[in-house]
């Protein structure tokens, strides 16, 4: 998204991905440079040597970038975009301090972990991910036909969830709480998108409460599985930002989240949306009940939703990441 929206604006990129990667297969069809990255940091220093910006994106990205520190002329800006808490605060400190010009945090949340690591202040800056409404939302043929693409009957009440199937994204919860409004919502069916480790694991929790859940892998088609919805879920235990939540949104449904890391700033009574504790499949259970009840203020609250998602376009992201990079080039042409 946001090398899509610099090269609108001509900036000339290359972008350094992994072998044969997704990212690399969905940059390519965007018409974006991509190089794959087969070696060490040296190899590295021959692709980036002309660039006036460097902007890495993971902390495995990040690690060569600072071993090449001293001979680079790039100046150097990392996005955290996890809410892990570092296991190791010196080398935390070793890559996103000294290792960097400018440090950017997806979230408030994300700001407040740099900050206990021992980042400066000086060097965060907040810029939120952004997201791409659509133009409309879907009809009911639409509605329709993504149903029945999942399986699902139309007068089903849909519950989806997207996302890789890892602890912290709290999957496991989602199963618990299907468990629990089976008897008192028997219409409800949940649908969790993605794939990861843990998809035996869940598959197996699912057959072992009996759950009503079911476990598409990954959707390459956002806007249909969004348009089979009638609600969304986050039931994660921790959060960096939270993007699945706001595409939702975006998407006119409303999201039921867990109250932790960067959902806490997406979603919103105000907005349509609801918190919930995270790790309580209990406290996610009634708000899905709750919601089931009312499809009248369901829809209000998915038309709220998509008015608040309208704050976190993908056009400030790309504004003020382009800023961030301008501020931080000015400060290093005047030293």
């Amino acid at each position: 998204m946001l090398a899509r929206g610099l090269a609108a604006r001509g900036h000339r990129q290359l972008l350094v991905t992994p072998k044969g990667s997704a990212l690399d297969q969905r940059a390519r069809e965007a018409g974006l440079s991509t190089v794959p990255l087969t070696s060490g940091p040296w190899s590295l220093l021959r692709l980036v040597r002309d660039f006036d910006v460097i902007h890495t994106h993971s902390g495995r990205a990040q690690t060569p970038v600072r071993l090449l520190g001293p001979v680079l002329r790039a100046v150097r800006v990392a996005t955290r975009h996890v809410a892990f808490e570092p296991s190791n605060r010196v080398i935390h400190g070793w890559k996103y301090g000294r290792g960097c010009d400018g440090v950017i945090a997806v979230s408030e949340a994300v700001r407040k972990i740099l900050l206990r690591a021992g980042v400066s202040d000086s060097k965060i800056e907040v810029i939120t991910t952004g997201v791409e409404l659509p133009s409309t939302l879907p009809t009911a043929e639409e509605r329709a036909s993504a149903c029945a693409a999942l399986h699902l009957g139309e007068s089903d009440f849909v519950i989806g969830h997207m996302g890789a199937f890892t602890p912290e994204k709290g999957q496991d919860i989602a199963v618990r709480a299907a468990a629990l409004v089976r008897e008192s919502l028997p219409q409800a069916r949940f649908v969790l998108a993605g794939d990861g480790p843990l998809a035996a694991a869940l598959r197996e929790l699912a057959q072992r409460e009996k759950a009503r859940v079911e476990f598409p892998g990954f959707l390459a088609d956002r806007s249909e599985f969004f348009a089979a919805l009638d609600v969304f879920i986050m039931p994660s235990r921790a959060e960096a930002w939270g993007l699945a939540a706001l595409e939702a949104m975006a998407h006119g449904v409303p999201v039921i989240a867990s109250n932790v890391g960067g959902l806490q700033e997406i979603v919103s009574p105000e907005g349509g949306g609801r918190l919930v504790p995270p790790d309580d499949a209990g406290a996610l259970a009634d708000a899905i009940r709750d919601a089931a009840g009312d499809r009248e203020r369901l829809r209000a609250c998915g038309l709220k939703g998509r008015e608040r998602a309208r704050k976190f376009s993908t056009q400030q992201t790309v504004d003020r990441t382009e800023a961030f990079y301008r501020r931080l080039l000015n400060a290093a042409r005047a030293r």
